[in-house]
């Protein structure tokens, strides 16, 4: 880091200095590095922020499931999910035409493995949808900037 302000405590630190879209994330003590890929100018160091913000939201939706079935003593081995985002128009759209009219959207396909009954995997999917993250992003958020003197 450049010698800013790195004090990733309360929150998450990202610097981004010359070097072309590489930047360095401080999180909860972790070093990360975000990229693009080299077909958009970056150097492909890392994931993009759309793959990280997947990465959230699948990570969060694994341990809310890991949680929830070691609290209920089920069978459950494993969990694997597989994340997507893309831009999709709203079905009955009227200004297709226009950018602006896409909605995005993440798909989450989730593997469940381990003896668990059609009941318990059905839950499973219900609680998948109410992890923290996955709730943030869907809620009412609200995202402010402010310019910080140096």
């Amino acid at each position: 880091m450049n010698g800013t302000n790195t004090d990733a405590s309360s929150g998450v630190v990202i610097d981004i200095g010359r070097e072309h879209y590489r930047t360095e994330i401080i999180a909860a003590g972790h070093a990360l590095v975000a990229d693009e890929p080299k077909a958009l100018g970056g150097t492909n160091a890392g994931p993009g922020p759309y793959e990280l913000l997947l990465a959230s939201v699948g990570a969060c939706k694994a341990m809310t499931l890991r949680m929830y079935a070691d609290r209920k003593g089920w069978a459950l081995e494993r969990v694997v999910l597989s994340l997507r985002h893309d831009r999709r128009h709203p079905d009955d759209c009227e200004h297709c035409d226009d950018p602006k009219a896409r909605l995005d959207h993440i798909d989450v396909e989730i593997q469940l493995l381990g003896e668990l009954d059609a009941a318990q995997r059905e839950r499973l999917l219900e609680i998948a949808d109410r992890c923290p993250v996955h709730r943030t992003i869907t809620g009412d958020l609200r995202l402010t900037s402010v310019l910080v003197e140096v």
